[in-house]
This record gives structure tokens, C-alpha cells and sequence, in this order.
């Protein structure tokens, strides 16, 4: 997350973890508050939802109210938004080259300008806001690919530095947009792994390899300057939203837990001792709770060692077993690679790199073997992270072509993510609503997608549901509808000892505040 790296100790580190995991408190609709059975509910907010889709302002209030669980995929980088990286630009003193709009540190160059001029230069600024996101943006001599991919090279500079409070903004819009849970992917200690790679380089024994990076303590040092550089963003992240105050952000409530980036287009050794990394800090670290790869699928590197990467990852899942990990896979268009290319990727993911969600897999419908596929990830319930925006802006891919309705159809499990809402210029909202709008969700629907979200998440504890899929409670929470009354003992016993059925009841208690509110609203 940032390069300066400060000795911490394991006190510190216990209190940030137990901030960030700690069950949230049950907070049921109580039955005299004017809860209504939720079947009966469901019902009536669905002839609701009917009843104003050409009502623009009153569809963006319902998306903004509705409960939608936890945003699963969102890169923290990519997911603060452009106006808040352009203030740190700005507070760090950083320079914009004048032909590319890339963020330079100082002093300034020649070809260049001071950021600071954003603040007076509103062209300027436009220019710049466009550069590094994807606002009002046309394809023409630039895909939408290609400008979406080059906007982290351009604003690289002005994110590093201040990843707290990146998280802080992010955290507080999960919150404003009433979810319960976020898992952020970051990049720990990048410099640490790579120095570490390099001096170990590459041995296609991997057991060798792995071998090598654990000698003499070397991967453990990196591991802890991994923690520290957590230690450090959650500092500043508490800081900047005031949660030790009496006047917290809505965003220090929100539970969060880390996925490990390992960037893919880079030469094996390094991608592999990223793995080991992330796999070393999902079992020593419960802040951290997966690996993925990330960067351009149709990289010429990726693709090159996409097969050798889902080996590694079958390999270290055997060293690491409690590790998570979620992989960006299917991420592809006819066009975009060669036809062999959209063959492989997700089943490989699936069947080799033993992953337990998919991120995108935009390209099913050309896998070898596709509805053995489907019925695989349906079987052992590997859910799809489904970022439409996304996948419109960088692929081109949406409406009918997308295989949303195909996962669903197939009973693969599927929850809708922002990728990176600050490039794309998005909400969570604006995807359940572009979801509900293309594939005409009812509200039933969206609460099944929303509780997706949580039932899939890699948090600790038992969930709520019976099974995957079948939103049933546990026998212990069986005897009340959640969020219609208190819970009983042995509910609240689960309750208090599992953070995921934790937030699960939180959400249900949510929608039945949802739905109430909604019903007084379509009576006055």
C-alpha cells in the first residue's frame, strides 16, 4: 500500500484487526416498529418497483435505499474517485505531464505543470479528470479498453501515497450507499516482493522455489513489512474519517478485510513470490483474506503464463489451504485475443487454480466445454463477480451479450461489484439499477443478488442461510424472520459468534426498515 515502512507491534495491529472484524452489533426492526412479514412485503414493493420505471428520480431514491450487501470487487486504487486523487495530487506537491496528463512527482519537469494549477485552471482540470477516468469518454482512435487500463499508469503517482485516505472515502460510500461489507484489493508491500523476487529468480520446481523464498526469514520480513504498511494506511485511514472521535464517518462502521493483488504481466518469479505473499498474509494476518491476480487478461505476458499461473496457484493452495483466493478470469472479448485464447480461462481458474469466486467471466459462452463448466461452478457454488459498468466501458460486452442472465439461468451464483468505481464513474446503485433495467429483476431479484454478495464473501464464521443459493435461516434463527423481531438465544448466540451471519442480519434487518419505508411512501 506505501513504501515507508515503520516497526509495529503486535499490540497495535490486534486492535486495528479487531476494529475492522468485530461482529456489529444486532440491530433487528423491532416488531412494534411496523416490520410487515417479508413475503407479503416483497410483494407490494415489487408492484412498487413496476410502478415508477419511468420515473427517473424515484428509481435513483429506491437504488440508493435499497440494501445491497457487500461490494466484493473493488480495486482501491481504481475505486476512489478521480476528484479526490487529483486533491492528492495537489496536497503532495505533484507535477501533470502536458502531453499524456501523467502525474509526475517534483519538481517539476519541462512538458510539464504544477497540479496545483487544478485549482485555478478549470480546463485544466477537465482535462485531466478525463484522462484519468472514464468521464465522457468515446471510443475512437483510443478503446475503451485500452483508456480505461492506461488511467492507473497516469494517476499512479497520486495514489500511492495515501491509501487511508482513499479508504476512508471509499468506506464512506459503501456506507452512504447502504452496504454492509467490503473486501478491497490492494498491492502489499510491492517493492519488498519484488526486491525479494529478484534475488531468488525463477525455478519452475516451485516447491524449490517456495523453498528459497522462506530461507534465512526472507519471505517472513516481507510478510511484516506487508503488516506494517496496513498498520500505517489504517492509521491514517481512522484518522481521516474521524473514527476515534466523537463524531465517526458513517464509513468506520463498514467491515472490510483485504484482498492481495499479484500483478500478472509480470516475469514468474515476481508473480509467484506475490502469491506466496498474499498466501503467507490470508493465514498469518486475518485483515487479509485472498489472493487475486489483477492487470489486462489479454496482456501479452498474461496470456503467455496464464496456464503456468493457475498451476501456481494449485500448488500453493496445497501449502495454503486456508488462503481464499478469487480470480479476475474470463475477462475477454471475441476481438480483443485470438479465438484459442477465450477457451481455457475460466475452467483453468476453476479446475486447476481451485478458485472459490470469478471476477468477470464476461468470455463463458466461448469455454471448452461450457455447460460442463457452468454446471461445475453451479455444484460447488463458485460465485461471479459481475461489474457491468465494467465490463460495457472495457469489453463492450452488455445487455443480452452479457452471460448474466446465463449464470443466473444455470444456477451459478452471481453478485453484482464496481471494479473500480472512481475510473468508471459509478455506484453500486447504478449497477443494481442497470441490472433490474436490462435483465428486469424483480425486487426478489435484487435481494437475492444483494445477499449473494454476503453469503460469498470471505468472512469468518457461519453464515445465516441453510445452504448457498437457498435463503433459508439456520435452525437456530429459524423461528423469526430476520429483521422482524429479536432475535432468540440461540440466534443471538450465532449471531454474536459469527461475523458474517452478523452482517447477513444486519442486511435483513435492513430490508424490512426498507420495505416499511417504501410502503408509507407509496400510500401518502
Amino acid at each position: 500500500m506505501i513504501n515507508k515502512i515503520r516497526s509495529t507491534g503486535r499490540t497495535r495491529r490486534s486492535v486495528l484487526l479487531a476494529l475492522a472484524l468485530t461482529p456489529l452489533a444486532v440491530q433487528p426492526a423491532a416488531a412494534d416498529a411496523g416490520a410487515v412479514p417479508s413475503p407479503a412485503a416483497e410483494r407490494r414493493v415489487s408492484a412498487y418497483l413496476d410502478s415508477i420505471h419511468n420515473r427517473p428520480e424515484e428509481l435513483v431514491s429506491f437504488f440508493r435505499q435499497l440494501p445491497k450487501g457487500g461490494d466484493l470487487h473493488s480495486h482501491l486504487a481504481g475505486a476512489a474517485s478521480t476528484e479526490l486523487l487529483m486533491e492528492l495530487a495537489v496536497e503532495d506537491g505533484l507535477c501533470i505531464e502536458n502531453d499524456t496528463q501523467r502525474a509526475l512527482a517534483p519538481p517539476c519537469p519541462a512538458g510539464s505543470r504544477p497540479a496545483a494549477e487544478m485549482t485555478t485552471d478549470a480546463g485544466f482540470r477537465q482535462l485531466v479528470l478525463r484522462a484519468w477516468s472514464m468521464q465522457d469518454f468515446t471510443p475512437g482512435a483510443e478503446s475503451g479498453h485500452d483508456h480505461f487500463f492506461a488511467t492507473f499508469g497516469l494517476f499512479g503517482e497520486a495514489s500511492w501515497r495515501h491509501p487511508g485516505k482513499m479508504m476512508a472515502e471509499v468506506a464512506n460510500t459503501v456506507a452512504r450507499q447502504n452496504q454492509f461489507y467490503q473486501e478491497l484489493m490492494i498491492t502489499p508491500n510491492g517493492q519488498g516482493a519484488r526486491a525479494l523476487a529478484d534475488k531468488v529468480g525463477y525455478d519452475a520446481d516451485l516447491s524449490r522455489m517456495h523453498r528459497r523464498l522462506l530461507a534465512d526469514g526472507a519471505m517472513g520480513e516481507v510478510v511484516r513489512q506487508a503488516q506494517a504498511e496496513a498498520d500505517l494506511g489504517l492509521e491514517e485511514f481512522r484518522a481521516t474519517a474521524h473514527c476515534d472521535t466523537g463524531r465517526p464517518d458513517p464509513g468506520c462502521a463498514v467491515p472490510f478485510r483485504f484482498i492481495s493483488q499479484v500483478s500478472r504481466n509480470s516475469a514468474p518469479e515476481r508473480v509467484f513470490t506475490q502469491m506466496v505473499l498474499a498466501m503467507e498474509l490470508a493465514e498469518r494476518d486475518p485483515r487479509f483474506a485472498a489472493v487475486n491476480l489483477v492487470q489486462s487478461e489479454d496482456g501479452a505476458v498474461s496470456l503467455r503464463d496464464y496456464s503456468l499461473h493457475m498451476r501456481m496457484l494449485d500448488h500453493l493452495h496445497g501449502v495454503y489451504p486456508r488462503a481464499h483466493i478469487t480470480l479476475h478470469a474470463g475477462e475477454l472479448a471475441p476481438g480483443l485475443v485470438k479465438p484459442e485464447d477465450l477457451r481455457f480461462h475460466i475452467r483453468e481458474a476453476v479446475n486447476i487454480a481451485q478458485a472459490e469466486r470469478i471476477g468477470h467471466g464476461v468470455d463463458v459462452r466461448h469455454e471448452d466445454g461450457a455447460d460442463a463448466l457452468l454446471r461445475t461452478m453451479a455444484q460447488r457454488h463458485i460465485a461471479v463477480e459481475v461489474p457491468l459498468s465494467s465490463n460495457d466501458q472495457i469489453l463492450g460486452v452488455s445487455g443480452p451479450e452479457h452471460p448474466f442472465p446465463l449464470y443466473r439461468e444455470r444456477g451459478v451464483p452471481v453478485v453484482l461489484a464496481t471494479d473500480d468505481a472512481g475510473v468508471s464513474r459509478i455506484t453500486i446503485s447504478d449497477e443494481y439499477r442497470r441490472a433490474a433495467r436490462s435483465y428486469d429483476l424483480s425486487y426478489h431479484d435484487l435481494k437475492d443478488l444483494a445477499r449473494a454478495s454476503l453469503d460469498h464473501a470471505f468472512l469468518p464464521g457461519r453464515s445465516l442461510w441453510l445452504a448457498p443459493g437457498r435463503y433459508r435461516p439456520v435452525r437456530e434463527c429459524r423461528a423469526v424472520h430476520p429483521g422482524e423481531r429479536e432475535p432468540g438465544a440461540a440466534c443471538a448466540q450465532l449471531l454474536a459468534a459469527s461475523p458474517k451471519a452478523a452482517i447477513e442480519w444486519r442486511q435483513e434487518a435492513a430490508f424490512a426498515v426498507f420495505e416499511r419505508r417504501i410502503l408509507e411512501a407509496d400510500r401518502a
